[in-house]
């Protein structure tokens, strides 16, 4: 059975996603080819807690980087959009995502659909006292030169409300998002390298109570082999024909 004859005959699906799904947005992945990890191993300071906390250079760096990518600006893809039409069909049990950009949520997915496994970029929190605000109300600081700005509270350490290396998963996140797992007929893993646990672990949850199993993305992942369907197409260019069925 392909990849179309799965979709056509689910009834609850739910979807994990990684950078790939994003990539044809304009924002790189992180472990493919051309991914920011890739090309600049360095980076990889950044997404680490004890390096974030204990270094301003760290911080500085990402700040930089916070101004250059710029999520809040950035504009969903056919593939997110795919992804909002399997709700219009009363199909899509969740999606659980490894992205930090919230463009499913900008292409009109449920927010409470969307379970965001590493956080969000899109908000920033004092790592002190705990409040919160949009990344995109700090702008005017940073572009009026502070760069590693404090907390207007407290003076602590400002951070994206992203999940980052050292840090735990929001619990209540992770338990919707293995309810999701339990609870379909069909599991998509799409654009997501499945090296990352426990997100990678959703698709021996779901396969291992009885539900199938597509993977779509451009490179080759460690479940290809127990895949019911592969496919390493663009995804802007499979998933919305693979969701009109």
């Amino acid at each position: 059975m392909d990849a179309y004859e799965l979709v056509a005959k689910a009834q609850r699906i739910t979807v994990l996603t990684g950078a790939g799904i994003s990539t044809e947005s304009g924002i790189p992945d992180f472990r493919g080819p051309q991914g920011l990890w890739t090309t600049q191993p360095a980076a990889q300071a950044i997404f680490d807690i004890d390096s974030y906390l204990a270094d301003p250079a760290v911080r500085i760096q990402a700040w930089k980087q916070r101004l250059i990518t710029q999520p809040w600006t950035v504009e969903p893809n056919a593939g997110h959009h795919a992804l909002v039409e399997l709700e219009r069909q009363n199909r899509l049990c969740a999606i659980v995502t490894q992205n930090i950009d919230g463009l499913h949520q900008k292409a009109g997915s449920s927010p409470s659909l969307v379970h965001e496994l590493h956080g969000t970029a899109l908000n920033v929190v004092c790592m002190s006292c705990d409040r919160r605000l949009p990344m995109a109300e700090l702008l005017p600081r940073l572009e009026a030169g502070e760069d590693d700005p404090p907390c207007e509270l407290c003076g602590g350490i400002l951070k994206s409300a992203t999940v980052s290396f050292g840090q735990s998963l929001d619990p209540d996140v992770m338990d919707a998002a293995l309810d999701a797992a339990r609870d379909c007929d069909l599991f998509m893993a799409i654009g997501t390298s499945l090296q990352v646990y426990p997100a990678a672990g959703l698709c021996d949850v779901a396969q291992g109570l009885g539900a199938r199993l597509i993977i779509i993305n451009a490179e080759p992942t460690p479940y290809d082999a127990a895949a019911d369907a592969l496919d390493h197409s663009p995804i802007g260019q499979v998933l919305p024909g693979l969701v009109s069925v």
